[in-house]
């Protein structure tokens, strides 16, 4: 898909622009120009007043935005977010989606990106199926995740809401990735072995596993590809960057493995694990720091009956 098609998919199909409307479009100098310049003449032919501001990239994932863009997030109707690190899981993006902006964001995006793959995906269909999960995972209790490659989790989510990232931002205080296409939620308790074998937040694609062992929904230890460095990000936040935060699942069938968690963690019938902040979204850690870890081919059993993932590829 060419870019302005896509930029006008983003404004007009996922975000619902209105003429009128205030759309502000915040990236950094680490992300490419023509993505957010694209998003920009969109909202303007939406007749909409759009504002661009560009920041200094963060430090890590989930790193909070100064403190004027935040203000800014908070007072606009639209906010896109396409920059290198994530603000998805910042507490600015939830204070803008509490005041009824509507957000999207888009970190690690990129040209291919746009215009290839996961956000290209018929987002009507992926709103149907997240639907009908919700209600298939509605109340549920325990969810068990084992891979042949050694993935043994037990997640206690019990009492926990699920959500759903459809991409599809029409109400007020609605927020997605974009890509979209997943179901997640901030367990109570996990523990086990999760063997990430795609890829992970802040190392990318995995060529060998990377080991997570946990006990009472903390990270004890990492061995494998990446070990040190992840290590080092979570020492670099404290005890809360070993926190379980969250359990997703993918949903979205044009979604592809390319080493960008962004689109990584909707690829269909995979599933992924998060470290760090689960503030925004029912957990009850608080940090600055958000990792997902992908998970590839895993069987999923919700109360011990298999959720049967791979009809999500």
């Amino acid at each position: 898909m060419e870019l302005k098609k896509s930029a006008d998919m983003v404004i007009n199909t996922c975000m619902g622009a209105k003429k009128g409307e205030t759309v502000l479009i915040v990236t950094d100098t680490c992300t490419d120009k023509m993505i957010s310049e694209a998003l920009y003449d969109s909202a303007v032919d939406a007749g909409c007043e759009a504002i661009l501001l560009t920041m200094e990239p963060r430090d890590q994932h989930g790193a909070e935005p100064p403190v004027l863009v935040e203000e800014a997030m908070k007072n606009a109707d639209v906010l896109l977010a396409p920059a290198s690190k994530s603000l998805t899981h910042t507490q600015a993006r939830k204070k803008a989606s509490d005041n009824g902006t509507r957000t999207a964001t888009m970190p690690g995006i990129n040209l291919t990106m746009m215009q290839e793959g996961g956000l290209n995906a018929n987002y009507e269909d992926i709103g149907i199926l997240a639907d009908e999960l919700l209600e298939t995972l509605k109340g549920s209790k325990e969810v068990r995740i084992t891979t042949e490659k050694g993935t043994d989790l037990v997640l206690d989510v019990e009492g926990c809401e699920w959500m759903a990232d459809t991409g599809m931002c029409h109400e007020k205080g609605t927020t997605s990735n974009l890509p979209a296409g997943e179901m997640y939620i901030a367990p109570k308790n996990v523990n086990g072995k999760a063997v990430i074998d795609g890829s992970m937040g802040g190392i990318g694609l995995l060529d060998k596993p990377l080991v997570i062992e946990i006990r009472n929904r903390s990270a004890v230890s990492f061995e494998g590809e990446g070990a040190e460095k992840l290590e080092a990000m979570v020492e670099n936040v404290g005890a809360d960057g070993r926190n379980i935060a969250e359990l997703g699942i993918g949903i979205n069938p044009a979604a592809r493995l390319i080493g960008v968690i962004l689109e990584d963690e909707k690829v269909g019938g995979t599933i992924h694990i998060a470290l760090g902040d689960n503030s925004t979204f029912g957990g009850d850690v608080k940090v600055d720091l958000h990792l997902d870890g992908i998970i590839t081919e895993p069987k999923v059993f919700v109360d011990g009956v298999d959720l049967n993932v791979k009809r999500f590829a």
